[in-house]
């Protein structure tokens, strides 16, 4: 009786855990992604994985500070300047909301600031007294073809008055000759007078007309308001001589794409004070332009997008902070956007090549060194896969006295779906400078962020397999860069993922934000539009997570001091013996996969008992002036908090030469 009981049981025994197999495997991929997740998630906070690849935190943004972060710049406060102006946003463009948030990483408090124009897609630089110089921004969204409802596109308005300039407000009208059809100005302008000369033999007077750009859009919607050749406009309200003297003259005025346009504006940011203030603005419009720093702290600005949509076509600018207005440079040289510029030693520009967004891929890409002065470019050759630069970030290696520069991933032209997992190098102080092949990213990537350690490594993170994340393609991965070694080592994986309009910044705490990403689409299949990441990312490297205390500098409380080129100050610390290394790093400035502002220099220096004494570079070209962080590090890589030191205008910087005029035609 017992053994016929038994044998039911059994057989339901075996029914079951037959059951249990199925379910087990119709779930197995369920089950394993559930294990695998849990596990990693208790991996991540162990002490020894933090100790070997770092740690990544998500900062608590309330939600009325939470912002689409498209600018982050450090500033000498210790506070971090997040600027999204519209934030790649129409309808915010359209109701003139702007957006800027300053950010306090130690207290993490955050202030709404009052930005005064849409400074979305802007550049911008440190300058040498604290303040932060920002740049150009939007004038206009783009409209792709078949949206746009007013014919419009660009007027050119020439001035054949010698004697004054003519100033024609927004909304300006002009009336086509042949056409009859209305059109009217979306900006001011500014028509400078006419050239004139006088013949010295004869005395007779010649006079060239002068001229100036200007978007303009039909009155009234619909095709019939189109035109379809070049015709002479005469502008409404002129009367007399100036009737004639001023005019008007326009191309097809149509209803193709138009693209996004710039302005001139330009702003200082006062850290202390913690507003925006107007100064001089630029003599073209500049969308996407970059700001690089030249060794006596004047501001060069090259490339963006015009008034009319247009890449700049070589007309470049220099900013000075004393006299707060902008010359151009004599000599033209055509980049596309956001090029990634940084002053080299000697004081020439090199271009690596890097660069977002817009321009031509037959024209402005190939890397060299640019002579402000003479014009002249000499091209750096050596550079593998160069039809794949766009997009590509590029970091002057630590330390900067090695002048060797690094650039990272990139992928194709426009809106290309090619992508690349190449690094390349290059010895700007080799008798010929050249690229050679560096070691593989972790991926293919496009937009991945580069920021300097204090401990001369650089943290690599993130970017997308296709254009802006499509396909689901965002890349979850991070690693650092052993410039000594030449190799990267995994580091973390962030939370976030983060392709087009992201960045990072390294923080006075030896710790690096990251911020952004502007996907176009979130899945796959990119059947569902894309929403921007406004999270704000903390990663602590694997130097924080080594046990034991950190190096100190000046327990006095002298935490913030000048010290020229060449000069030499002391600090007290507790732990001069274990010092190893001084470092000097200038604060980052990050948009759109460019941060030309970041560089770390070596320092020379002595110890004696709870003293160190650091001596600066004396070359401006290395250091150009304004606010760097300096700080100590011990012989296991571990940086100290770092202090501020102030470097002031060298009296041996070098000026580039600047004019009132803009240069001939782009090289």
């Amino acid at each position: 009786m017992a053994e016929k009981n038994r044998r039911p049981r059994v057989r339901r025994t075996v029914l079951g855990a037959a059951g249990v197999l199925v379910l087990a495997g119709l779930n197995a991929p369920a089950v394993y992604d559930f294990t695998s997740r849990t596990y990693h998630a208790y991996l991540i906070e162990q002490p020894s994985y933090k100790a070997d690849h770092g740690h990544w935190s998500m900062v608590d943004v309330p939600p009325r500070f939470r912002i689409n972060t498209i600018h982050a710049a450090l500033l000498h406060t210790g506070k971090v300047l997040l600027i999204a102006g519209s934030g790649n946003n129409a309808k915010m463009f359209d109701s003139k909301t702007f957006r800027t948030v300053v950010w306090d990483p130690v207290r993490n408090t955050f202030k709404n600031v009052e930005t005064p124009s849409d400074l979305f897609c802007a550049g911008h630089a440190q300058l040498p007294g604290g303040n932060l110089l920002v740049a150009g921004g939007t004038q206009r969204y783009e409209t792709l073809k078949g949206d746009v409802k007013r014919a419009g596109g660009l007027m050119i308005v020439y001035n054949e008055n010698p004697d004054r300039p003519k100033t024609l407000p927004e909304g300006t009208l002009f009336t086509g000759k042949e056409s009859g059809k209305t059109f009217t100005s979306q900006v001011s302008v500014v028509v400078p007078r006419a050239e004139k000369k006088i013949d010295p033999d004869t005395g007779k007077a010649t006079v060239t007309a002068s001229s100036a750009r200007v978007y303009v859009e039909a009155t009234r919607q619909g095709a019939r308001y189109q035109t379809g050749a070049q015709d002479q406009y005469r502008i409404k309200g002129l009367k007399g001589a100036e009737k004639r003297n001023v005019y008007g003259i326009a191309q097809k005025l149509s209803f193709d794409k138009k693209d996004f346009q710039g302005i001139k504006d330009a702003y200082e940011f006062d850290p202390v004070a913690e507003k925006y203030i107007k100064v001089d603005p630029m003599h073209e419009a500049r969308w996407y332009p970059t700001l690089t720093t030249l060794e006596d702290g004047k501001v060069l600005s090259v490339s963006g997008l015009d008034e009319i949509g247009q890449v700049v076509p070589g007309k470049n600018e220099i900013y000075d902070p004393r006299k707060k207005d902008w010359e151009f440079v004599p000599r033209s040289r055509f980049f596309p956007t956001y090029p990634a510029l940084f002053l080299a030693q000697g004081g020439k520009i090199f271009y690596t090549g890097s660069n977002a967004g817009y321009g031509p891929a037959d024209k402005g890409r190939v890397p060299g060194l640019w002579d402000l002065d003479s014009g002249a470019f000499e091209e750096v050759p050596g550079l593998r896969d160069p039809q794949l630069l766009e997009t590509s970030m590029s970091v002057l290696l630590p330390p900067a006295q090695k002048q060797r520069y690094m650039v990272i991933g990139g992928g194709g032209v426009g809106e290309s779906p090619r992508s690349t997992e190449r690094t390349d190098l290059v010895d700007l102080k080799a008798d010929d400078p050249a690229f050679v092949a560096g070691p593989d990213l972790y991926a293919k990537a496009r937009y991945p962020s580069a920021v300097i350690l204090p401990d001369d490594t650089v943290l690599v993170t993130n970017g997308s397999g296709d254009y802006r994340g499509k396909g689901d393609s965002n890349v979850l991965k991070a690693a650092i860069y052993d410039p000594a070694a030449n190799r990267f080592t995994e580091a973390a994986a962030p939370l976030v993922g983060r392709n087009y309009h992201s960045g990072g910044l390294l923080l006075p705490d030896g710790r690096v934000m990251t911020f952004g990403s502007d996907s176009l689409f979130s899945d796959k299949a990119d059947s569902k539009p894309g929403v921007f990441d406004q999270r704000l990312e903390l990663y602590t490297p694997p130097y924080l997570h080594q046990g034991g205390e950190r190096p100190r500098l000046d327990e006095r409380g002298d935490r913030r001091r000048t010290v020229e080129l060449g000069g030499s100050t002391t600090y007290a610390s507790p732990d001069a013996a274990r010092i190893d290394r001084m470092r000097l790093i200038r604060p980052g400035s990050f948009t759109h996969v460019t941060n030309v502002e970041q560089r770390s220099l070596t320092l020379k220096f002595t110890k004696e008992r709870d003293r160190v004494k650091v001596t600066l570079p004396d070359d401006p070209s290395l250091v150009p002036p304004g606010w760097y962080m300096l700080t100590a590090v011990d012989e296991r890589g571990v940086p100290s908090e770092a202090v501020w030191v102030k470097v002031p205008v060298s009296d041996d910087a070098e000026s580039p030469k600047t004019t009132g005029k803009p240069p001939a035609p782009a090289l």
